[in-house]
């Protein structure tokens, strides 16, 4: 089983305290700093469960929405349903195809870091270029290797609640060094407050961390102009303090 249709069910209450609506205000502003179009089409791989496409929605795009995930992608559908701007498909974003082509493609929460292998970010950046326009953006996030060998994971606790379950998740990481891949160890504890029951998932969540000179090699071979690095939620360059980069590129 895909490890986040178990993941799914609580996903939008562990990450509560996201503060999409920023993200989404912050990829528009990098967009329109490097286009001259006020309403865009968008296809956004590995949407979750599409709350940020839902808000891209609310600043006049037409969103797409591709993730591997089907209980994701049910429970986009299901809370969106009455959006006809939204979209969204069951796929993966290495072998997503269709007949559409975006002004933006965007792929956000580190979905790029997910990529371990080589062969999987090539196609992940081919699936970009192939469903872009002419002079299309594809923005992106991913974990920075300086920053992640700088400030070394650690073993996290993290506990929300509503009305219905509560869940505590324990992060355990182990660092591969030679992989460029730390494997995040994750026990999750959901209690029912309704009928008091409980249950313990564990999943592991290998995630990739990139160098600068690597996403430009993996870009440039796809077809793109890197036009922007930049420590994500500011305009700064990437440093050793920087765990989260996005990228701006443009297909050439």
């Amino acid at each position: 089983m895909d490890k986040f249709n178990l993941y799914a069910k609580y996903y939008d209450l562990l990450y509560s305290d996201k503060d999409y609506q920023g993200e989404v205000e912050y990829i528009n502003s990098l967009i329109k700093l490097n286009s001259n179009q006020n309403n865009y089409t968008i296809l956004d791989l590995g949407c979750g469960t599409g709350i940020h496409a839902n808000l891209f929605s609310n600043l006049n795009c037409q969103v797409d929405g591709v993730d591997m995930s089907p209980q994701m992608i049910s429970r986009a559908k299901e809370r969106y349903s009455g959006n006809v701007d939204l979209n969204f498909y069951v796929n993966s974003i290495t072998d997503f195809k269709n007949n559409k082509h975006y002004d933006v493609v965007t792929s956000l929460f580190h979905v790029m870091s997910y990529q371990n292998t080589n062969s999987d970010v090539i196609k992940t950046f081919k699936t970009a270029y192939n469903h872009l326009k002419k002079d299309g953006l594809f923005v992106f996030d991913f974990w920075y290797g300086p920053g992640v060998l700088t400030d070394r994971p650690e073993p996290r606790i993290k506990i929300l609640e509503d009305d219905f379950i509560k869940v505590k998740r324990q992060a355990k990481p182990k660092l591969h060094i030679n992989e460029n891949i730390v494997d995040v160890n994750y026990e999750i504890f959901i209690n029912n407050k309704e009928n008091n029951t409980s249950e313990i998932i564990n999943e592991v969540h290998s995630m990739r961390y990139f160098f600068k000179k690597e996403i430009e090699f993996y870009l440039e071979y796809a077809g793109f102009n890197v036009e922007h690095f930049y420590e994500w939620m500011t305009f700064k360059e990437p440093n050793t303090k920087s765990w989260n980069v996005v990228v701006v590129a443009k297909k050439v």
